[in-house]
């Protein structure tokens, strides 16, 4: 798995990755094409109740991911916020990582615990460029698997710091061992987007996520040589709002009749989680009566 998300990030074709929190989730999007899948930090501590602000713990992110990557037969690539902690702490992640065959995390320049990129009026201090840089070093010192990624993300442009800035800290990632770097904005234009990867001139693999700056044609993505674009939260803010939708609607009408019609089946359930296989498995496996 660690080499095919290598493949894609070093593809000349722009790829697509597709947000999931739940072994579920990542299930349906295999099933819908996606060759690959965000671990997104927000959607997995949203579904857990829990803030964006590593309220989670690690070994708790862990074991979603497990379910994850046992659900599916695509890469996954998880958000990792700043590898919660410090150098050491990064580099523990990555040897459980790759135990559960994760295939790549992304690291962002941020401080711990982290502070959701897409907050409105809230301070985002990054951290110093070179123990960043070290601390990818040290991830990269203790893979085992040469295809494991690292994906350096910088959040110079969400903290406000500027083009220069954000040109600067992805040299040195990439430098340090990073297998691409993830250019972050939360505008609504791509203008700051655009400026970074006239002036960053295809060094090295670029991952975007155009959560904010949606309406912008993918072609002009792939015209920039962009390597990844994700679409980093929509699962589960499609499912929050079904929820939300057909809880109400049940309160209200005391009934399930009127939602029947528009929500999955029991039997989507059985055939999502492979239940045809544990039945062959059953007549293979258990004696017969």
């Amino acid at each position: 798995k660690s080499t095919k998300l290598r493949q894609m990030l070093l593809s000349p074709q722009l790829e697509f990755m597709m947000e999931a929190h739940s072994g579920i989730s990542a299930c349906i999007a295999e099933e819908a094409g996606f060759q690959a899948v965000w671990a997104s930090g927000l959607s997995i501590a949203t579904q857990l109740g829990v803030r964006d602000s590593n309220e989670a713990s690690w070994t708790q992110v862990l074991e979603v991911l497990e379910f994850m990557n046992d659900a599916c037969t695509v890469p996954i690539l998880v958000d990792a916020d700043t590898g919660y902690g410090n150098f050491n702490n990064a580099r523990r992640l990555v040897r459980k990582l790759e135990d559960r065959g994760i295939a790549g995390a992304a690291v962002e320049d941020k401080l711990f615990p982290k502070t959701n990129s897409l907050l409105d009026g809230r301070a985002q201090p990054l951290a110093d460029i070179k123990e960043f840089a070290l601390k990818i070093q040290a991830m990269k010192d203790t893979q085992r698997d040469p295809d494991f990624n690292i994906v350096a993300r910088v959040e110079a442009l969400i903290a406000g710091w500027g083009v220069d800035e954000a040109l600067k800290r992805a040299d040195a990632y990439l430098e340090a061992g990073a297998t691409a770097v993830l250019m972050h904005s939360k505008l609504k234009e791509p203008t700051e987007i655009l400026d970074f990867l006239k002036a960053w001139q295809n060094k090295g693999p670029v991952v975007l996520v155009p959560t904010t700056y949606y309406k912008t044609p993918m072609q002009v993505w792939r015209d920039q040589k962009v390597s990844l674009a994700i679409w980093a939260n929509h699962s589960i803010r499609a499912s929050v709002k079904a929820m939300q939708e057909v809880t109400a609607q049940i309160f209200k009408e005391q009934s399930t009749a009127g939602v029947e019609p528009k929500i999955a089946t029991v039997k989507e359930l059985f055939r999502l989680t492979k239940d045809d296989e544990l039945k062959a498995a059953e007549d293979k496996y258990l004696p017969k009566v």
